[in-house]
């Protein structure tokens, strides 16, 4: 069977990351305010970031996304390598979608729409880390055979380890894993200087992590463009996502997993987890051929980029409230979670409207 253009399991993927990004922290975080349960609050946990150590599950959605972003990778550029697009076309291209991208992530976090210097952040957004991950990923795809693009992503892991471990940091001695003690946040802090974003999340040194990252949804997505048979490839994909895991776990008991400073035994785990997802709806999806259940994750997905800027910039919520505020006397302590609800609804239905009107803003 001849494999379609698009593969409907990566875009349902997509739309699943951006469904956690745009709804389910704090809708479960609302639901914990209302319910009150140690269930609720379980749930609740499970959507927030960890002080440091370790992860939840809320922790997957940047790796997810920059995965997905390397998934697609050998479908669109390779069409255009095969049409005998130039590279100089191509790298225009690249560069273009670089700069789209970091720009948005200003409007997002960055503080850019505040028109104020001093508020300003350079590099601070999931956005410019995909366009970071993506740009380079890419560069691999069209110089380097697949063998090197294991080598390179073997190499961004263990290069970033030793910077996180070796160097001294002024003031603090050597590099370790903990807050305000690392090279990682040391060398972002020396080179952004007051247009640091002031957190302790890591970006500039980070970028070997986001490559690694972005590199791992590539090597999913040349699995899946491959001619081996879809059960195959759905199988190949889970097991790849067990190594991952528990590459990751092992070595972090000597490299601790940190989602904020990315460490390599983060790359590695999260990126295990990342397979583990796309055979799931890979084997559901594309070698079941259970479909229906997908479209509103298609939605979503088709038009990513606009769901993820529109839902930072637009406050849907306080949207929703201009609507729903008779229901606040009915439901009481829930009412936090009925405009968690109200405002993805509406956010929804944009992109329903845009979905069903072919429009799908590309960057």
């Amino acid at each position: 069977m001849t494999k379609p253009a698009r593969i409907l399991s990566i875009d349902a993927l997509r739309g699943f990351d951006m469904l956690l990004i745009i709804f389910a922290d704090h809708f479960f975080f609302n639901l914990n305010e209302g319910a009150q349960t140690s269930f609720t609050a379980a749930l609740a946990k499970q959507f927030n970031h960890p002080e440091w150590f370790g992860s939840t599950f809320y922790d997957i959605i940047m790796p997810l996304f920059l995965f997905v972003v390397g998934a697609v990778i050998p479908f669109s550029l390779s069409k255009r390598m095969q049409n005998s697009t130039s590279k100089g076309a191509i790298y225009r291209k690249l560069i273009r979608r670089f700069i789209i991208l970091f720009i948005l992530g200003w409007i997002v976090q960055g503080d850019l729409l505040a028109f104020d210097i001093n508020e300003f952040h350079i590099f601070s957004n999931t956005l410019q880390a995909i366009a970071v991950g993506y740009l380079f990923t890419c560069i691999a795809y069209i110089h380097l055979s697949r063998k090197w693009r294991f080598v390179l992503f073997a190499a961004c892991l263990i290069i970033y380890a030793l910077l996180l471990t070796v160097p001294n940091v002024p003031g603090v001695g050597k590099s370790v894993l903990l807050p305000d003690q690392n090279f990682a946040l040391y060398f972002d802090r020396l080179i952004l200087g007051k247009f640091d974003d002031g957190l302790q999340y890591t970006w500039l040194l980070s970028g070997l992590g986001f490559i690694a990252t972005t590199l791992s949804g590539l090597f999913a997505g040349e699995l899946i463009k491959s001619n081996l048979p879809r059960k195959k490839i759905s199988t190949y994909l889970f097991l790849a996502g067990i190594a991952g895991v528990v590459l990751g776990v092992v070595w972090g008991i000597w490299h601790p997993i940190v989602k904020k400073i990315w460490t390599s035994s983060f790359v590695l785990a999260s990126s295990g987890v990342c397979f583990i997802l796309l055979a799931l709806f890979y084997w559901v999806i594309d070698v079941k051929g259970k479909t229906k259940w997908t479209f509103p994750l298609k939605v979503i997905g088709m038009n990513a980029i606009t769901a993820y800027v529109l839902s930072h910039v637009i406050n849907f919520r306080e949207i929703a409230g201009f609507l729903l505020f008779g229901l606040e006397k009915y439901t009481g302590g829930y009412y936090p979670m009925i405009l968690s609800l109200g405002g993805f609804g509406i956010l929804y239905l944009l992109l329903w409207y845009m979905y069903k009107n072919n429009t799908f803003i590309k960057v």
